[in-house]
């Protein structure tokens, strides 16, 4: 796929690397949290901030150039661990994880907090776009193929509260490279957001998809 880079490092190496890197992840996802909601006195905000200035710089000891990018195997396992929604190594995602129950048809299930805030206990409706957008565009290329938003249109049935959700996503229809997908997102009392997008295929000349990301 145009812009996935392949690189030689074994599946088991590329899940190795994952897996240690998600728990420092889901700490800065914390802090975020507890930095927003925090009572502390002003001597502890300063003295955390010190902390953080000197963590920061040994993080940045050693870092890559620019974004993260994608990459991708020659098994076909990809990894795109800076994804604004999925990236495993970027705690400004949510994060979510698609499944996929067949061709055509998938879902997630996610807890936002203070950190997704838009109205006072509402999820701020550009977050709500951000993941249907993922989600439609997982949906729409079957795990088999690139696709890419064409146009999406959102319809706010109700505040999505903060707190545990479910989107689904399901194609409606295909026209040639075109891609229609229907989406929803849910809380405990029904559909809150509806979603309905046209996904392109690109013409060829791209590489395939990836069979798998995160």
């Amino acid at each position: 796929m145009s812009g996935f880079v392949h690189e030689d490092l074994p599946t088991a190496e590329v899940d190795r690397r994952e897996a240690l890197r998600r728990p420092l992840t889901d700490a800065v996802r914390d802090l975020v949290d507890a930095t927003i909601r925090t009572t502390v006195d002003d001597d502890e905000v300063r003295a955390v901030q010190e902390e953080l200035e000197g963590l920061v710089a040994r993080l940045r000891a050693s870092q890559l150039p620019g974004s993260a990018g994608g990459r991708y195997n020659s098994e076909r396992r990809a990894w795109h661990w800076g994804n604004a929604v999925i990236g495993a190594h970027n705690a400004i995602a949510p994060p979510m994880t698609v499944v996929h129950t067949g061709y055509g048809r998938a879902h997630a299930d996610i807890v936002l907090g203070a950190a997704y805030e838009g109205p006072p206990g509402l999820v701020h409706g550009g977050v709500t776009a951000m993941m249907l957008d993922h989600l439609m565009g997982e949906t729409a290329s079957g795990m088999k193929r690139p696709t890419f938003t064409g146009t999406l249109t959102m319809r706010y049935r109700r505040g999505t509260p903060l707190g545990p959700l479910h989107l689904e996503g399901r194609i409606d229809r295909e026209e040639g490279r075109k891609v229609f997908v229907v989406a929803t997102i849910s809380d405990s009392d029904g559909v809150t957001v509806e979603a309905d997008g046209v996904f392109i295929e690109p013409s060829s000349g791209h590489s395939p998809r990836p069979a798998a990301s995160a």
